[in-house]
């Protein structure tokens, strides 16, 4: 990028979006939209993808079209962007048609601009007539992660981006995402069809945030984790819960004692959801329980917290959460509340997550008889009406089926379904289905193990991300646990102990969340390792300390706490 042009970028972001620095990765994206190159960018949450985008918008002639997963986030971004000379419009079902027009005169008249669509206002062809008419300079798809079907939010719908660009005139095509693993990051390149993309892949990681794991063996522990949390961090507070049922007992619970807490979820009214959003991001409201509806479009700088009070579906939808404390850059804290029964919730929405065996097998039928009676193509619409599935699962099989080069999609219009050739092909089909349902199940074992397992945290998220971390952070619970007991270490070693008849005893080795017996207080689970001691939850006896060679491993399905 030329002198010049960098310096006007610097203007703009100063004076515009008062930003006065760049960060890793930001100018080297910049560089790759102005030279009109595709590019990936993966950089930490919180990294400034958005001004990459906003700024390259007004560095090339035309519009800048931004896919969006949610309209919340567009929303946020669309009133930031209201205060500067920077146009903006947003496109989505709950803008009203004369508002639109409205937008697309004003658009109509300047050199630059950004618009803000939902992938399925991408896929209307009327959308893309338009885009096409008023002269399209970057194609942006942010939360690219949605893009790959080995993603962890896939959403089918964000396919129709690579046709959607062919329509627009093949302008150079930006994708952002915070949390893809390389396999994603080669997904998304091959799905969108990418020319020779420039990958920028910063850290996934930010020095000011201290990850910790707290295990609780019941609800009443965790209870009294969180609210020891949150009555010692001063600042903004986010807790994340898996359900909507979860989130209403929390913020009651805590209600109850005398710590006011924000309920949000997806089924709340619009007017709810915009005033507890306000609240929290004016400071009027410092704690709010919610589902993860809460969160994208959140561009709060000094939330203090992030608690989890059950671990999400993947390290990935972590990460991503996590990581919306401490964007100021100051210390922030992400604390994980650890209760291995939480997995019977997130194995519960796995289930319920793709469509089933017999409902694929709907799908193939009912597609088959829609290009048939039609002579031509199918509707999604039609296909999901024939098999009695929902559209939203027809669209997940359609995926698959046409990765495997068996149907044609045109924004929703499908085509060339040829029908399989044996008995094999088709289990073939199913085989590649269900291997998508068993990469989640591994990647719920990786978040499980990220809580159970006593390593640096912050290590073991950038392992999985596929960046090499030589040394611990220092600052997560488990480095400064070994930090805190290297000085009894080094006593040791310099004072060696004789050895005792109890050293001959096997050693038994222990985890938070094993199931245990003791032979005085019956079965319990395991709360935490303290050296040469055990902290127990029992089920008649409550928590007590134990030393480890009076307890005895049981077999998970022999407790019920």
């Amino acid at each position: 990028m030329k002198a010049k042009t960098l310096d006007r970028a610097k203007r703009i972001a100063k004076e515009e979006l008062g930003v006065t620095t760049f960060r890793p990765g930001q100018v080297e994206l910049l560089e790759a939209v102005v030279d009109g190159r595709d590019a990936l960018g993966i950089l930490a949450t919180g990294a400034g993808k958005s001004l990459v985008f906003q700024l390259g918008s007004q560095l090339r002639d035309g519009l800048t079209v931004v896919v969006s997963p949610l309209i919340a986030l567009m929303q946020d971004q669309t009133g930031k962007l209201a205060d500067t000379a920077l146009e903006a419009a947003r496109l989505d079902s709950t803008v009203k048609q004369d508002d639109v027009r409205s937008q697309k005169r004003k658009l109509r008249k300047v050199d630059h601009g950004l618009v803000y669509v939902t992938p399925e206002r991408l896929e209307k062809p009327e959308e893309r007539a338009w885009l096409r008419e008023q002269g399209v300079a970057l194609l942006v798809v942010d939360e690219a992660h949605c893009v790959s079907q080995w993603g962890h939010d896939f959403r089918p719908a964000f396919l129709a981006v690579r046709d959607a660009r062919e329509a627009l005139g093949n302008p150079p095509l930006l994708a952002l995402t915070a949390t893809a693993t390389p396999a994603v990051a080669a997904d998304v390149v091959r799905e969108l069809r990418m020319r020779n993309p420039l990958v920028v892949r910063g850290s996934v990681l930010r020095g000011n945030l201290h990850f910790e794991v707290r295990p609780a063996v019941s609800t009443e522990r965790k209870r009294e984790l969180l609210l020891e949390l949150l009555r010692e961090t001063k600042g903004s507070c986010i807790v994340y819960v898996s359900t909507i049922r979860e989130a209403e007992e929390v913020s009651e619970w805590l209600a109850g004692q005398g710590l006011k807490a924000a309920c949000y979820h997806g089924q709340l009214g619009a007017n709810d959801r915009e005033r507890i959003q306000d609240d929290f991001m004016s400071g009027r409201g410092r704690v709010v329980v919610a589902t993860k509806a809460f969160g994208l479009g959140i561009d709060k700088p000094d939330i203090r917290l992030v608690a989890h009070w059950n671990f999400p579906d993947s390290l990935e939808s972590y990460t991503q959460e996590a990581g919306r404390a401490g964007r100021d850059g100051k210390p922030a804290r992400a604390v994980l509340l650890y209760r291995l029964e939480d997995k019977r919730v997130q194995s519960f929405f796995l289930i319920g997550k793709y469509p089933s065996r017999a409902e694929c097998e709907r799908v193939l039928t009912a597609l088959s008889s829609a290009i048939k009676e039609s002579g031509k193509a199918a509707s999604m619409k039609k296909v999901a009406e024939l098999s009695d599935v929902g559209e939203k699962r027809v669209k997940v099989v359609i995926a698959l089926l046409e990765r495997m080069g068996l149907v044609e999609r045109h924004g929703n219009r499908l085509t060339t379904l040829r029908s399989f050739k044996s008995a094999r092909e088709l289990a073939a089909f199913i085989t590649a289905y269900e291997r998508r349902h068993a990469r989640d199940v591994e990647r719920l074992q990786a978040m499980m193990h990220y809580a159970q397992h006593p390593a640096c945290r912050a290590r073991m998220i950038a392992e999985y991300f596929g960046e090499e971390l030589s040394d611990g952070c220092g600052t997560c619970d488990v480095c400064v646990s070994e930090r805190q007991q290297e000085p009894e270490v080094k006593a040791r070693e310099r004072k060696p102990r004789p050895p005792r008849p109890t050293d001959k005893l096997p050693r038994i080795e222990f985890s938070p969340g094993d199931a245990v017996e003791h032979a005085r207080f019956g079965r319990g689970r395991v709360d935490s390792i303290e050296r040469t001691q055990v902290r127990v939850q029992f089920a008649r006896g409550g928590r007590k300390l134990i030393a480890a060679k009076d307890l005895a491993l049981i077999a998970e399905a022999a407790i019920v706490a």
